[in-house]
């Protein structure tokens, strides 16, 4: 834009020093207005013909000047136009490449504080970078998930546009980490029409939002103001606990609560399972039955069991 624009202006500078040897047939005179629209008539090669030149050395200077200008400014415009569909055309080739690839991966709808923590836990518990994609509109945020090795979708969450080009369809999670409750709503309500099968995490500021993200279709809620709020209030009272709750907090050190799935030699009363953690709860037919249940200590196969390890354990 800057090359053209300094196409047009020098057309309309050497216009405008030679006017005497120029005709405008309205007022038979060449102002500076007049060299300007000569210039962006005569390169852009509409040339209406009203202003042009009659004397030899206009003509001269229209030939060695304006001609070679003209052809330039045609380059630019015809050279940049290709450029940007070429571009275009390779940007939806890996699009479509990298869709096709893609399956059960993880989506991250918000690559800030929260968001960001999401992706780090999710790379402690194994998965593979390359299973993530991140939606954020910021090319800030967008510009730190690439360089920490997630794809990065621009766009506003709650569209099912920018959803579908993360490849909402196949995903297998959903994770909504972004700022407003208003919007983690939106976008819970629209992931959830476009996969009624995935898993959808949101984190809201307040709880009264709480019961909406759960109408909305999300499978668990986070209530980070709420959560924060209870940490610091246990925090005076008994530092070590939430130092605890810390660790558990923290992938591959320390304590970790993980989960597996009952295989058949598990099946049975509890003290016949293999010693792999401490039993917190089991997930059966999607209910979560505590550990002091009494429906906790005989496993079926297909349960699946949320234990407290230490946090190498689950890695072997």
């Amino acid at each position: 834009m800057l090359v053209a624009l300094g196409l047009i202006v020098l057309v309309a500078m050497v216009t405008y020093i030679g006017r005497d040897g120029y005709f405008d047939p309205e007022d038979d005179s060449i102002s500076l207005l007049d060299a300007f629209y000569y210039s962006t008539v005569t390169i852009t090669t509409t040339g209406y013909g009203d202003v042009r030149p009659v004397t030899d050395e206009a003509r001269l200077l229209t030939t060695i000047v304006v001609t070679p200008a003209r052809i330039l400014f045609l380059i630019l415009l015809v050279g940049t136009t290709l450029e940007i569909l070429a571009e275009r055309s390779r940007h939806a080739y890996r699009v479509r490449r990298w869709r096709k690839q893609l399956r059960d991966h993880t989506i991250i709808c918000g690559y800030g504080t929260k968001g960001r923590s999401a992706a780090r836990t999710l790379l402690g518990r194994g998965i593979d970078p390359k299973q993530v994609v991140v939606i954020d509109p910021g090319a800030g945020a967008r510009s730190r998930a690439d360089d920490d090795g997630f794809a990065a979708v621009s766009g506003d969450a709650s569209t099912a546009e920018s959803l579908q080009e993360a490849g909402i369809a196949e995903a297998s999670s959903v994770v909504v980490a972004v700022d407003r409750d208003d919007t983690a709503i939106l976008i819970t309500l629209t992931a959830r029409e476009l996969n009624p099968n995935a898993t959808i995490v949101a984190a809201v500021r307040e709880e009264e939002n709480v019961h909406l993200l759960h109408q909305g279709g999300a499978d668990g809620v986070i209530t980070s103001s709420a959560a924060a709020g209870r940490l610091l209030g246990l925090s005076s009272e008994t530092p070590q606990v939430t130092e605890l709750l810390e660790d558990l907090l923290t992938v591959g050190e320390g304590l970790d609560i993980v989960e597996h799935e009952v295989g058949a030699d598990e099946a049975g009363e509890l003290p016949s399972m293999p010693d792999h953690g401490m039993l917190l709860a089991v997930v059966r037919d999607g209910e979560l039955i505590r550990f002091d249940d009494e429906r906790a200590r005989n496993l079926r196969q297909g349960d699946r069991v949320v234990e407290l390890r230490g946090g190498a354990s689950h890695l072997s």
